[in-house]
């Protein structure tokens, strides 16, 4: 894992709102849009229903990597990669203590952001494979059995036909998913989540946001614990006066 110190630390809260609205657009695109005008809704109507189906698409994939009740008060972003086996370290030992201390109880909300290292050969048709799964609400679920069988997929000349084994093990829709891959529709939604993390200087995974707090690598339960405490803890009316 190699270390790279963040440029500027956006609340993690902000990014999350931002995954919210990527559908397929770029950063500025996404940043730079403004509120609704009076030709909003002709534009609408003149929209095909292919780019209608497209965008509702795009739409379940973004919130499909999202878990958590909309009432927690922290977000944590995690941006990761499937291939990267400090990532799979984190998942496998922080991720569920995290999920029970926190996640279950409504205490945070958790954003997955795709960051496929180019030096990984698989990484990219993992994460293809993960957001055509999001669209179909099994982007968690995909996320365990990709990190589960890392070894297993990680040096292969062709990884797509172990992916397309994991959906089936995974009771996924396949044609609606390997159409999805085939077509690659959602690899402009994990090229902007590259980008967006590349420009705050995301340089290594895992990369964390906690609050205003980053964290790199994958580091011990205790460590987002008391991030996520202090990010709470801030958030609570006292804190404010």
């Amino acid at each position: 894992m190699d270390s790279a110190p963040l440029r500027r630390v956006p609340p993690a809260s902000v990014l999350a709102a931002v995954l919210l609205a990527l559908t397929a657009c770029g950063p500025a695109e996404a940043e730079s849009r403004q509120a609704p005008t009076a030709e909003a809704p002709a534009a609408a109507a003149r929209q095909s229903p292919a780019d209608s189906a497209r965008e509702a698409l795009l739409a379940r994939a973004d919130l499909g990597r999202i878990k958590g009740s909309v009432q927690a008060p922290v977000w944590l972003v995690v941006i990761s990669d499937f291939e990267c086996p400090f990532c799979k370290r984190w998942h496998d030992e922080t991720a569920p203590r995290l999920d029970a201390a926190y996640v279950r109880t409504g205490k945070i909300r958790v954003a997955y952001l795709n960051f496929p290292l180019n030096t990984h050969p698989n990484a990219q048709p993992a994460h293809e494979f993960a957001m055509c799964a999001a669209e179909q609400g099994g982007f968690w679920p995909a996320a365990d059995k990709l990190f589960e069988t890392q070894a297993l997929w990680k040096r292969r000349r062709d990884a797509v036909a172990y992916f397309d084994s994991l959906g089936t093990a995974l009771r996924l829709d396949m044609p609606r998913l390997r159409g999805c891959i085939a077509e690659g529709t959602l690899r402009p939604l994990i090229e902007t989540d590259y980008r967006r993390s590349v420009r705050i200087g995301v340089g290594s995974t895992p990369t964390f946001l906690v609050g205003n707090q980053a964290i790199i690598g994958a580091q011990p339960f205790e460590a987002f614990a008391a991030a996520i405490d202090a990010a709470i803890a801030a958030q609570s009316p006292t804190a404010a006066r």
